[in-house]
């Protein structure tokens, strides 16, 4: 009689784990950076005014008293 070679199936769940490991990783990437791109298109204030050196320079002006 012949003999008939008989393989087993690989495993299945390795592919299915590594495919939801990249969708995960794929789908954080993507709204990450949703997330920082929001918060950069916000205007950005200045704080500063043009009297802060007369500011300085009358504090400078007290320490010398």
């Amino acid at each position: 009689m012949a003999e008939i070679k008989i393989e087993k199936k690989k495993p299945v769940w390795p592919w299915i784990v590594a495919l939801l490991l990249i969708a995960a990783i794929v789908y954080y990437v993507f709204f990450r950076n949703e997330e920082t791109q929001g918060e950069t298109k916000a205007p950005i204030e200045n704080t500063t005014s043009a009297d802060s050196t007369s500011v300085d320079s009358k504090s400078i002006d007290s320490t010398s008293n």
